[in-house]
């Protein structure tokens, strides 16, 4: 502890653990994401989770001198070596943001120095090596924490609010993608020696929000990789899965499009939902009757349809899709409140197995060509 504060020291000081760096250090939480760099537009969530009181910033080490100065320059401590904050007696949890292939050893070796360990997604690339760090969790006595932050996004929640609150009625299908136009980030995640490929990096997002929201079994999985920019590894999935239930789900990531559809569309037996991009711009069209049943044809193409004929407004209105509240501190605080004893894991190794062996079922089904049983 430093000041009453568990101590967090950074493995891996990129984009991710830099990211990290600025928000512990900060004191706020989440102070390098508040701005979107794309739009100018600030994140939305509430930070009602006061950090500062709970986290500091130990220090960060990573293998890039570039990163080092960054750090320096920022007037953050650095280590010299993995080992150096291994030994700090004052460091209570190492957060780990390296490549993917580094996860295991490194969580393992902190878990073993009495450490507690923050991880980035994925925690590992299989589901065996994650398997290896739990046992060594149980062992040690130390909280092993899956780094899942997309679970606070707010279209997501917004989504899982529609789903909960049965505003659809029984929902029957959904749909949730990424779409972007500019390939795999020209570093590691190119490379399958580290652990790359875009399931590892979307997927293990998308899929996770997925089984949370849903708490059903997944019976089956059929899922084809793209690799339009890259040989090595995938950069994009299309997975089809079918829920106990008979509900259906299709997860897509993809590099190369150039006009992105939807990232979330939910449709149940009494109304559809969509969330058209990060901005939640969307809505909600739900039914009021299914007893108007006549309608007019209408032209389609060369010939005419009663079957696909819009909906009058007597049958049928539009809303606007509802706001939710949310703490965008959450999993930090979450984190401290484990350690302590005073909170149960928001986000829990048990879920990191279960999308881990998800997206493996995913690889065979596309290494086989055939739809896979699942759980």
């Amino acid at each position: 502890m430093i000041d009453g504060k568990l101590a967090v020291a950074i493995v891996g000081c990129g984009g991710m653990g830099g990211g990290h760096a600025i928000a512990i250090a900060s004191g706020t939480g989440n102070a390098v994401w508040n701005t979107n760099a794309v739009t100018g537009t600030a994140f939305e969530g509430k930070m009602n989770s006061d950090i500062s009181k709970k986290l500091t910033l130990a220090g960060v080490y990573d293998i890039d001198p570039a990163r080092q100065k960054w750090a320096a320059d920022r007037g953050m401590y650095n280590y010299e070596s993995y080992e150096a904050i291994l030994a700090d007696d004052r460091v209570d949890i190492v957060l780990i943001a390296t490549p993917n292939h580094l996860h295991r050893d490194e969580a393992i070796a902190a878990m073993r120095a009495g450490k507690h360990v923050l991880c980035e997604k994925p925690v590992t690339p299989t589901s065996r090596e994650l398997v290896e760090i739990l046992q060594v969790s149980r062992e040690t006595g130390k909280v092993f924490y899956p780094r899942q932050n997309r679970r606070w996004d707010k279209d997501f929640l917004i989504i899982k609010k529609i789903y909960d609150e049965n505003m659809l009625g029984k929902v029957f299908h959904i749909e949730s993608r990424v779409h972007g136009s500019r390939g795999i980030p020209g570093d590691w995640r190119g490379k399958k020696e580290y652990g790359g490929g875009m399931m590892l990096d979307w997927g293990v997002h998308l899929l996770d929000r997925l089984l949370i929201m849903i708490p059903e079994k997944v019976k089956k999985v059929f899922c084809t990789l793209t690799h339009v920019t890259n040989d090595e590894v995938d950069d994009g999935f299309k997975m089809h899965m079918t829920f106990e239930s008979g509900l259906t789900a299709y997860v897509e990531v993809g590099t190369c499009h150039f006009i992105s559809l939807p990232l979330w569309y939910m449709t149940g037996d009494h109304g559809s939902a969509v969330i058209h991009d990060w901005s939640c711009r969307g809505e909600i069209a739900r039914l009021k009757s299914w007893e108007d049943k006549d309608a007019t044809p209408i032209l389609a193409g060369a010939g005419l349809t009663k079957t696909m004929a819009p909906r009058g407004e007597n049958s049928i209105e539009t809303l606007p899709l509802p706001d939710v509240d949310f703490d965008r501190n959450e999993l930090y605080s979450n984190l401290v409140d484990t350690i302590n004893g005073t909170a149960k894991q928001i986000v829990t190794g048990e879920e990191a197995l279960r999308v881990l062996k998800l997206m493996e079922a995913a690889f065979e089904s596309a290494a086989k060509g055939v739809v896979v049983d699942f759980e």
